[in-house]
């Protein structure tokens, strides 16, 4: 089986020379590893140094140096639009419930799911179903691979903060 160890952007490679391409949903193109099939039958593993997500048009490429396209597949969705005060309002929401959405400047798009279909239609909003590719805003931690703080400050102190918290007790 080929390895698929690094990644090429969409726009930094030509998707023409891609020995295969594979079709996938969204939640199947966050990985760092796992095992694929190409269209044309290439097997290969997805084996990155860390959780990425590929984008459409991503190239992945083998070790042999060939290059397989990522394509997105389309998946059942929800599409809202409207006024940006509404998409706004919309949006908080939607983010209140930590839910993936992809945002295109005149439209927010969600992963099918009658009972946010419900809370959007009950907010004034029409959601519409649609099939399409799904491609969800990263969030604002998307970049961080993590942050530790394993140093010392060369200072310590030890207190009591029971009663510190912003009113007084009468003895």
């Amino acid at each position: 089986m080929r390895r698929a160890t690094r990644t090429l952007s969409p726009g930094t490679w030509n998707p023409e020379t891609a020995v295969d391409q594979v079709v996938l949903r969204q939640v199947d193109r966050h990985r760092r590893r796992i095992r694929l099939r190409g269209e044309q039958g290439t097997d290969l593993l997805l084996d990155l140094p860390r959780t990425t997500l590929l984008r459409e048009g991503e190239g992945l490429v083998l070790e042999d140096g060939a290059t397989v396209l990522v394509r997105a597949a389309p998946e059942p969705l929800i599409e809202i639009s409207g006024p940006p005060s509404e998409l706004l309002r919309a949006a908080w929401h939607i983010g209140n419930r930590h839910l993936p959405a992809e945002m295109r400047g005149d439209c927010i798009r969600l992963r099918a799911d009658h009972v946010i279909a419900d809370m959007l239609s009950g907010l004034g909003l029409s959601p519409r179903a649609l099939d399409a590719p799904f491609n969800p805003e990263p969030g604002a931690y998307a970049g961080l691979v993590g942050h530790s703080h394993d140093h010392d400050h060369g200072h310590s102190h030890s207190h009591d903060h029971r009663r510190d918290h912003g009113h007084t007790h009468e003895s």
